[in-house]
């Protein structure tokens, strides 16, 4: 799989494809959500095999700080794991950014604990509620249920600007952004994944690529949403019976982007043509074909696309 990428670029927050002479030449500036980030990669990667002058860049801002640049139009492509805000929409239409949204994949916001924690093996959304409320005084696994040891609850979790962030605190408390503030934050996954794999009594949850990538060092929590408790799998996600943790993930496409610039155009056809592959390589859940062949669909009705035409 391709994770290692993004720990190793963490530090400069941005992939850079090489460009090379080909047929077509330009640039496809993307930002956004380091959960779609995986994706967007695997289909940059195939895309330069075939258009080498094109040079692909990759910043991973999260999903509100990629729409903030999206938005400015520094961007021509935002990747997201939720879908864009009022707030955002408004911003976007006073600088006069038209958009097209593309579901990309299936996600399952994953809740992970270290392997060597001996005693939770699932939990509820009352729980996790609990645990993650605003003004939660909840420092002790004992605190969350009595039958758990007396030790200490260390948290971890995606920054303010991640949608995932977005998308538990609404699914777990019942509000987008509301959450206890106690905890150690992060835009890149991997320093999560560090944290809790270090940490006997740490919890934390992202994206459900990242776990499936780092199996050996963590272990997932059966979510119960009172139907009983799930394991996240490629299978319950796809299903949505991972409850409330499953989800969708988009990218959205600047109009006027799409309609400048051919390379812009052709690299959301090759993502809407190839998503179904690589969206599985890195260990996310593809869409099914008819909604790719609508994505694209919409796409071309949006931004009037002629794919070819220089």
């Amino acid at each position: 799989m391709r994770m290692s990428t993004l720990a190793a670029c963490a530090a400069f927050s941005l992939i850079s494809l090489p460009a090379f002479s080909a047929d077509l030449k330009g640039s496809v500036m993307v930002d956004g959500s380091s959960t779609v980030f995986p994706i967007t990669e695997a289909i940059a990667e195939e895309f330069n095999k075939e258009q080498s002058g094109v040079r692909v860049t990759i910043g991973v801002s999260g999903t509100g700080g990629g729409f903030k640049k999206f938005c400015g139009g520094e961007t021509d492509i935002s990747n997201a794991s939720r879908e864009i805000k009022k707030e955002e929409t408004e911003s976007c239409a006073s600088k006069g950014v038209k958009y097209v949204k593309l579901p990309v994949a299936y996600d399952g916001i994953t809740v992970v604990v270290n392997p060597k924690n001996s005693w939770a093996k699932d939990i509820t959304v009352a729980e996790l509620k609990k645990i993650w409320e605003p003004e939660s005084k909840v420092m002790t696994w004992k605190q969350v249920r009595a039958s758990w040891p007396d030790k200490a609850l260390k948290l971890y979790g995606p920054g303010t600007d991640s949608g995932t962030f977005d998308y538990f605190t609404e699914a777990v408390n019942g509000k987008s952004h509301v959450s206890r503030a106690d905890f150690t934050k992060s835009e890149d996954d991997n320093v999560l994944v560090t944290g809790v794999s270090g940490d006997e009594g740490a919890m934390g949850y992202f994206g459900f690529a990242y776990y499936q990538e780092n199996k050996g060092k963590l272990k997932a929590l059966h979510v119960d949403n009172g139907k009983g408790a799930v394991e996240p799998t490629l299978e319950t996600i796809k299903t949505m019976k991972y409850a409330p943790l499953s989800r969708p993930v988009f990218i959205y496409v600047s109009v006027e982007a799409a309609k400048k610039k051919p390379e812009v155009r052709e690299f959301v056809k090759y993502y809407m043509e190839n998503a179904a592959d690589l969206v599985k390589d890195v260990g996310y859940i593809p869409m099914p074909a008819k909604e790719y062949q609508a994505g694209w669909s919409a796409f071309q009705a949006q931004t009037g696309a002629q794919v070819g035409a220089r």
